[in-house]
């Protein structure tokens, strides 16, 4: 309170001040209400967009239900989500804000590779559908939402910002370049929209690495592996090597210390790669005019998705360093082969995958050949019979087991016998197998993950 004995000078000296103070005050409070009104505009206008999902996944022989959450990305009722909430499957539910009905989906397609399926479901109205920005305008440092629908619950909201582009994290099977979000991406938040303050999808939640750091699929990246699923199926270029990153010790060691590049592992037999004449020992500088980078392993993705991009059968020019002299290598890009591999379950315990490059390599199998068991029940017949995991059915009686083709149609063979033959591989050892149907029940539990209480959040 002004003194009024004070001069009148400084009377409206001080009145001046005490109204520059409440108008500063009044200015700084303005921008964050403009946020928070904006947040709250764009929360209200995508969550409607944003399903819960629930999928009945078998391992093993066990079933149990997974929840995630996904996008709607067309009226006519087409999802986007992640691959890692729908892999295995059997039966996939959604919830759709507003409303109380369980639609049932179909799986159109799925990539393990950039983590992303898309979903059919079919309603009598058209559905609220998400509209999409592009990674191009996606700038580290902007504010974004992250939005999701776990346990059925409509709309859980977190806010923050872009932390980072092209991340490249070290995982198995994994083509992306993230976004690095510090809005918290909650369990069973797991393929929900990252959403600009326009309202704009700039991103598919893949996972969270703990508080301030989750990874979002750039959407770029999510509508063009959609589209090709909807198509029927992806196919990437194919080199044919295993490498390791060229760090500046490593090329200190070589001589080099100003090289940069990625070193070949490995060739893999009958590749485009070794059809090239690429080397173990040859480090990769060049792919066409892009230089190759490769301080950590991460580094690597750059390079796999330049490889993974070109069309098979196209021509690539390769810049390597060999024994210290630089030359160019020309190879005819291949087709990937299949990353996630087929699977077939047996009646007598036991369930076999395709032999893949990935799981010849991993395994460390003498040969291509053969159904590769991953999984045997205990108390199986396959069991009591001797089968282990990781043994390569290469005979069923006098069948041959060539690929899971074979296995199936030497399967149904002996569907009606009590007993049949195994052959298989079990490192440099053959052994043979006699499956006897019956001897023991095998235990299976409830069939129905709900009744039975067992529940995945991803």
């Amino acid at each position: 309170m002004l003194d009024p004995r004070a001069p009148r000078t400084r009377r409206i000296a001080a009145a001046t001040t005490c109204l520059l103070l409440v108008a500063c005050a009044a200015l700084a409070r303005a921008p964050y209400e403009g946020l928070e009104s904006r947040i709250v505009e764009i929360a209200e206008r995508v969550t409607p967009t944003v399903v819960h999902i629930k999928a009945i996944v078998k391992f093993n022989d066990r079933r149990n239900q997974v929840t995630g959450s996904g996008v709607i990305a067309h009226a006519d009722g087409r999802i986007l989500t992640n691959h890692h909430v729908v892999d295995d499957a059997e039966k996939v539910t959604v919830s759709v804000p507003g409303t109380k009905k369980k639609f049932p989906a179909r799986i159109l397609g799925t990539d393990k590779q950039t983590d992303i399926a898309v979903l059919q479901i079919e309603g009598e109205e058209p559905f609220a559908a998400a509209r999409f920005g592009r990674t191009a305008d996606v700038r580290v440092g902007q504010w974004v939402l992250a939005i999701g629908n776990p346990y059925g619950l409509d709309g859980t909201v977190s806010f923050g910002i872009v932390s980072a582009k092209g991340r490249n994290l070290e995982l198995p099977d994994t083509l992306n370049d993230f976004i690095q979000t510090d809005a918290m991406i909650d369990r069973g938040s797991s393929g929900g929209p990252l959403v600009d303050l326009d309202g704009n999808v700039v991103g598919i939640n893949s996972r969270g690495q703990g508080r301030g750091i989750g990874f979002t699929i750039p959407i770029d990246t999510a509508l063009e592996v959609a589209a090709e699923l909807e198509k029927g199926g992806i196919e990437r270029g194919y080199l044919g090597i295993t490498m390791q990153a060229l760090d500046r010790e490593l090329a200190d060691y070589f001589g080099r210390p100003e090289l940069t590049g990625a070193v070949v592992n490995s060739v893999v037999a009958d590749s485009p790669a070794q059809d090239a004449g690429l080397r173990t020992g040859d480090i990769i500088t060049h792919f066409g005019d892009q230089p190759i980078e490769t301080e950590k392993e991460e580094d690597l993705g750059v390079f796999q998705r330049l490889v993974a991009s070109v069309e098979p059968g196209e021509k690539a020019r390769l810049r390597v360093v060999r024994d210290g002299k630089t030359r160019e290598i020309d190879v005819t890009i291949g087709t990937q082969p299949v990353v996630d591999p087929a699977e077939e379950e047996s009646d007598v315990g036991f369930h076999v995958q395709e032999i893949t490059n990935n799981l010849v390599r991993n395994h460390r199998l003498a040969t291509s050949d053969g159904a590769f068991v991953y999984f045997v029940a205990r108390g199986s017949p396959a069991a009591e019979a001797g089968l282990f995991p990781g043994d390569v059915i290469e005979r069923i009686e006098q069948q041959d087991v060539g690929d899971l083709a074979d296995f199936r149609r030497a399967m149904s063979r002996v569907a009606s016998r009590d007993r049949f033959l195994i052959t298989a591989r079990r490192g440099e050892e053959t052994k043979f197998l006699l499956v006897k149907r019956g001897e023991r029940e095998v235990t299976r539990p409830d069939d129905d993950p709900e009744d039975a209480g067992e529940a995945a959040i991803r």
